[in-house]
């Protein structure tokens, strides 16, 4: 969830209802997506898989039940391996704290959560189901309040449903 740096350009740019997303894609897999700042230009995919890539997207932002199959590029280290894979375990409309998910791999709150912020496949792989012990937490490195990372964090968890549910974990 990084953002690229200025000379990395995303093979497109799409808009979802929640903001604009970075697709970055090789011929055979998905590389990874950022979440873009709302004012970023959209450009049209260009590969048969990016162009896959964005309707899945957009399924997925039309019924949150929806289930992803893309091949997506191997990333990260072991640890953060083990980190998304137990976020793929969360359904959704529910949720996870930070000490949970941790208490569950063996790990600390604030490990779990720096893989969360590098999580390469959000909303794919949903690091947006864990959250704080009391409220929302941080999103791909930020914790203000009033930037457009929480706000899409807010946008993916009322979408599932799940800000009902922080108080009912899975």
């Amino acid at each position: 969830m990084s953002m690229p740096s200025s000379d990395v350009k995303p093979d497109a740019v799409i808009a979802l209802p929640f903001g604009r997303m970075g697709l970055f894609c090789s011929d055979e897999e998905v590389l990874h997506l950022d979440y873009l700042p709302p004012e970023t230009p959209l450009t049209t995919p260009a590969t048969p898989l990016c162009s896959e890539l964005a309707a899945q997207l957009l399924a997925y932002a039309g019924d949150p039940a929806y289930r992803f199959d893309l091949p997506l590029a191997t990333a990260g280290t072991a640890f953060q391996q083990r980190v998304w894979a137990l976020l793929q375990q969360i359904p959704p409309g529910r949720t996870r704290t930070y000490g949970d998910a941790a208490g569950e791999l063996h790990s600390a709150a604030r490990a779990v959560g720096q893989a969360c912020a590098a999580n390469p496949f959000a909303p794919i792989v949903p690091c947006h189901r864990i959250v704080a012990q009391g409220g929302l937490g941080g999103f791909a490195h930020s914790t203000a309040q009033d930037g457009y990372l929480l706000g899409i964090k807010r946008w993916l968890l009322q979408h599932e449903a799940g800000l009902e549910s922080t108080q009912r974990h899975a």
